[in-house]
């Protein structure tokens, strides 16, 4: 694992725990409304494992979980290894992940290495490479989904960000469509910041009120949804 930031203290990454944030460098998505394109290219100096554990040695009496996040985590082969030597330190688990390691998702899984998986569905089936930026396998991503959908296990959330640029309000249904049935679905709305991909100043967020015209529609088809 090539770890290159760490939030040390969340309160928003796992529901109703206190977290700390590892981001792992590295993407295989270049989606431009992604504010963390510092970690997406590798650009900062990598954390010092011992140091790592170091710091959960010292604070897990304050910290429920650790959430794994990104670039894109399941990138690293030796992830269960990593997520198995914090384990054992008692912390639950989060991974965030943008789907296109089903495999290595489904392995997490079936060695319970995992707690909570956020996933990010970045847009409609038929326009996925455009938005993420590469010769994304779409199948892939799919096939993650319905891992998840079917897991029972462990917390799952799907999210999607949104900005004008990229996705109109029908584009958004369709996405919520496809993973109706869920027990969590969120909707982000893009926050502009001078670590955008694209640069700052040139996506725009939803006004709220726009996006609160798609809760009426697919509020209950999830147990949970939500718009932040």
């Amino acid at each position: 694992m090539r770890i290159i930031g760490h939030q040390k203290t969340s309160l928003i990454d796992y529901p109703d725990k206190i977290c700390t944030v590892f981001f792992a460098a590295g993407c295989n998505f270049r989606c431009l409304y992604c504010h963390n394109s510092h970690i997406v290219k590798g650009e900062e100096e990598e954390l010092d494992e011992e140091e790592i554990f170091d710091f959960l040695e010292q604070r897990k009496k304050f910290i429920d979980a650790v959430c794994i996040s990104g670039g894109e985590p399941t990138l690293y082969e030796d992830l269960p290894e990593w997520i198995g030597k914090i384990r054992e330190k008692g912390f639950l688990i989060k991974l965030d992940t943008n789907g296109t390691n089903p495999k290595m998702l489904q392995a997490l899984l079936n060695q319970n290495l995992l707690d909570y998986v956020a996933m990010d569905v970045k847009a409609p089936w038929n326009q996925y490479r455009q938005i993420v930026g590469t010769d994304a396998d779409v199948e892939a991503v799919r096939e993650s989904v319905e891992i998840l959908k079917e897991e029972n296990r462990i917390e799952v959330e799907f999210r999607t960000t949104v900005c004008q640029e990229h996705l109109s309000l029908k584009d958004i249904l369709k996405i919520a469509e496809a993973l109706k049935g869920s027990r969590r679905y969120t909707i982000q709305n893009f926050r502009d910041t001078e670590t955008v991909l694209a640069g700052a100043g040139k996506l725009h967020a939803y006004d709220r009120d726009e996006l609160e015209k798609i809760r009426e529609t697919v509020k209950e088809w999830f147990e949970i949804f939500k718009i932040r």
